[in-house]
C-alpha cells in the first residue's frame, strides 16, 4: 500500500498533553513473510510523558520500505507496474486474473497494493513480454467467450506490433537511469516521460535555473519524498561530489530532453549553464502526495541563489558522509535531512 506521510503532519499534537510532538526517526529491523529487512520508522514523541505514537500514514513509510525491498529481492513487480501492465493490454482486472490463473479478485488486490506471492509476481513479470502474454491469452480460450478471446487477442497483437517502439523506450530508459529500480534510486519508477515532465514543472515553478541548483532541487525532491512516502520520484540515483549531491551522470540528463533548453551564461567570469522550460508539464501521472513534495521543495528553494542552495546541501549528512566516495548516496539519509 503506497501510503503518504502528509507534510502538514510534521507537527502532531499529543493526545495526552495537547502539545506539539516532534517527529523521531529510528532504525529498526522488521520481519516480513519470514524475512528480516532494515528500515527507518517514524514516530511522534511526547517529551512530557515520554510516550511515542504512530499514525496509519507514518506506519506506511516503513511498510513501503520493507515491502519494496521484498519486491526487489524476489523480482516482484511494483504496484504502479502492475497497474500499467493491465492498461497496456486494455484488459480488465478480472480478465487479467483469469488469464494469469489467479483468483477472481486477485489482480485487483495487487493493483490496490497487496504484494503478490513470489510465484504470482514472476507470472506477472513474464506477462510483461507481450508475446508471452499473447500465448497465455490463447491458452485461456476455453475460459473466455469467443468474443472476449477475439477482442483481447486483437488488443495484445497490436501491442506486439508496437513492441519495437516499446523496446526503443526501454533502451532510452536504461540510457538515462544508470541504476535499476531499487534501493539505489529510492524505488522510484523508471520513466523517461515522468522525468521530462518533472523537469518542466520544476523549471516552470522556479524559472531559469542553473544546473548546479537544479541538481540540488532534484536531490531534495527525491530524498524528501522518500522520507515522507517511502518512494522517491524522479528515478535518479545520486552521488556526493565537491559541489554537493547530484544525480548520477547529471550532465546527460538535461540535454536528453528537447523541451529543456540549456543556455550558456557568464557569471563572475565563469561560464555556467542555466536551464529553462520550453514546454508545459503534464503532471497527470503524479499523485497528490508527490505534488505536495515537489511544491514544498520548489517553494523552499525557489528564491535562494545557487550558492545558497549548494551551501544548504553541504549541511546534509547525505553529502558529508559520502562526498568523494564512488557509491551512490543511500536513501536512508533521507531521514536525516535538515534543509527541508
Amino acid at each position: 500500500m503506497e501510503g503518504t506521510f502528509p507534510l502538514e503532519m510534521k507537527l502532531l499534537n499529543s493526545p495526552l498533553t495537547g502539545k506539539p510532538m516532534k517527529v523521531v526517526y529510528e532504525p529498526k529491523t522488521m520481519k516480513y513473510r519470514g524475512e528480516k529487512y532494515d528500515c527507518i520508522c517514524a514516530s511522534f514523541r511526547d517529551d512530557d510523558s515520554d510516550e511515542s505514537f504512530t499514525t496509519t500514514e507514518s506506519d506506511s513509510v516503513w511498510y513501503n520500505q520493507v515491502t519494496n525491498q521484498y519486491r526487489e529481492k524476489h523480482g516482484i513487480p511494483y504496484q504502479d507496474e502492475i497497474i500499467a501492465l493491465r492498461k497496456r493490454y486494455g484488459v480488465s482486472a478480472a480478465k487479467m486474473a483469469l488469464i494469469l490463473g489467479f483468483g477472481t479478485n486477485q489482480y485487483r488486490l495487487y493493483e490496490e497494493g497487496e504484494v503478490p506471492s513470489e510465484s504470482n509476481g514472476k507470472m506477472i513479470r513474464s506477462a510483461m513480454n507481450p508475446k508471452v502474454f499473447l500465448d497465455l491469452v490463447r491458452s485461456s480460450k476455453n475460459q473466455l467467450t469467443e468474443r472476449e478471446l477475439s477482442k483481447i487477442t486483437t488488443q495484445v497483437e497490436a501491442v506486439v506490433a508496437q513492441s519495437k517502439d516499446w523496446n526503443d523506450e526501454q533502451w532510452e530508459t536504461r540510457r538515462l537511469f544508470r541504476t535499476g529500480r531499487g534501493l539505489a534510486n529510492g524505488f522510484a519508477q523508471l520513466s523517461v516521460r515522468r522525468l521530462n515532465n518533472l523537469l518542466l514543472y520544476v523549471l516552470g515553478r522556479m524559472g531559469e535555473t542553473f544546473q548546479t541548483k537544479m541538481n540540488k532541487v532534484l536531490f531534495y525532491i527525491d530524498f524528501l519524498s522518500y522520507r515522507e512516502r517511502g518512494f522517491a520520484i524522479s528515478g535518479l540515483a545520486y552521488q556526493a561530489i565537491d559541489f554537493g549531491p547530484v544525480p548520477q551522470h547529471w550532465d546527460r540528463i538535461y540535454s536528453a530532453f528537447d523541451e529543456v533548453q540549456e543556455r550558456l551564461r557568464l557569471v563572475n567570469g565563469q561560464e555556467c549553464i542555466s536551464l529553462m522550460a520550453c514546454g508545459n508539464a503534464d503532471m497527470s501521472d503524479f499523485s497528490d502526495a508527490e505534488m505536495a513534495v515537489i511544491d514544498e521543495v520548489c517553494s523552499k528553494l525557489r528564491d535562494m541563489t545557487s550558492r545558497a542552495v549548494s551551501e544548504l546541501s553541504h549541511e546534509e549528512s547525505a553529502w558529508k558522509e559520502h562526498v568523494g566516495k564512488p557509491e551512490t548516496i543511500p536513501f536512508s539519509e533521507a531521514f536525516s535531512l535538515v534543509g527541508v
